[in-house]
C-alpha cells in the first residue's frame, strides 16, 4: 500500500484507542491526521486537511443516522475520499442499506476479525463493497434464499402450467385490481368474460382436489398463488396500464 491519510470518526474512547492501535501495528502506511467524536469535529477536520480515507463509526452520540448523513455528505462534497464504515451496529440491517445507498466503499462490523490490513488495502486499491466475514455471511445467506425462492417460483410456473397472462392476471388481482381494470392493461387481450373463464381454469389448476366446488373466490385464489410461489410477494408491481 502507498502511504495515505485517514480520519477516524469514533465517539467511544476505548474503541478509538483500539482502532488507532490497529493502524499503528498493522497498517503503518496510514497517517492518522485527526480523530473526531462528533459531526462538528469531523467537518472541522476535513476542511483543514482532506484525507484519503474516512473510517466512520455509525453510532455517534446515541444516534445511528448521523453516520449515514456524514457518509452521504462526504461523498457528495469529496467523491474522491473513500469512506469505510467501522460499526458496532451488527444487527441493524436497515442501517447497512442506508449507508450503502449513501455511497460508502464498504462496511466492517465490529465483530469477528474486526478491521484488517486486507480490508483497508482493498478499499485503498479502489475496490467497492468491502465487507468482513460477519456481514458477508448474512449477504450470502440472503442470496441463497433469494435464488432458492426464484427457483421454486420457476418450478411452480411450470408445474401448474401458468403462462404470462395467468401470472399478470393473478398479480393484478393481488394488487386489488378489478377484472374491468385488468382488461385495460396494455397487452392484455381479454374481456371480462374471458378473465372469468381464466379464473375458473386457474381454480382447477391450483385447487385440483376441490372437485369443482364453489366458494373459491379471487382472494383465495391469490392466497394460493402466493403459497405456491407462483406470485412473489416481494415483487408485486403493476404493469403499465
Amino acid at each position: 500500500m502507498e502511504p495515505f491519510k485517514v480520519i477516524i470518526v469514533e465517539d467511544v474512547p476505548l474503541e478509538l484507542k483500539g482502532t488507532e492501535g490497529i493502524f499503528r501495528n498493522d497498517i503503518p502506511e496510514a497517517e492518522i491526521i485527526g480523530t473526531a467524536e462528533n459531526e462538528q469535529q469531523y467537518w472541522r477536520l476535513i476542511k483543514q486537511q482532506l484525507p484519503d480515507l474516512v473510517l466512520l463509526d455509525l453510532g455517534l452520540g446515541g444516534s445511528t443516522t448521523i453516520g449515514v448523513e456524514i457518509c452521504r455528505h462526504t461523498k457528495e462534497a469529496y467523491p474522491q475520499v473513500k469512506v469505510l464504515i467501522f460499526t458496532g451496529e451488527i444487527l441493524n440491517e436497515k442501517l447497512w442499506v442506508d449507508v450503502l445507498d449513501a455511497g460508502c466503499d464498504g462496511i466492517i462490523l465490529k465483530s469477528g476479525e474486526l478491521l484488517t490490513r486486507g480490508d483497508v488495502s482493498s478499499v485503498m486499491d479502489g475496490k467497492r463493497m468491502v465487507f468482513n466475514e460477519p456481514i458477508l455471511a448474512k449477504i450470502v445467506e440472503r442470496f441463497k434464499r433469494s435464488v432458492g425462492s426464484q427457483l421454486l417460483r420457476q418450478e411452480a410456473l411450470i408445474d401448474y402450467e401458468i403462462d404470462e397472462y395467468d401470472e399478470r392476471f393473478l398479480r393484478h388481482l393481488a394488487l386489488g385490481y378489478t377484472k374491468e381494470q385488468i382488461t385495460n392493461l396494455r397487452g392484455m387481450p381479454f374481456g371480462v368474460k374471458s378473465l372469468e373463464k381464466r379464473q375458473n381454469e386457474l381454480v382447477q389448476k391450483l385447487f385440483p382436489d376441490a372437485g369443482g366446488r364453489m366458494g373459491i373466490n379471487a382472494t383465495r385464489l391469490v392466497v394460493r398463488a402466493l403459497e405456491l410461489r407462483i406470485l412473489d410477494i416481494d415483487n408485486l408491481m403493476p404493469d403499465e396500464s
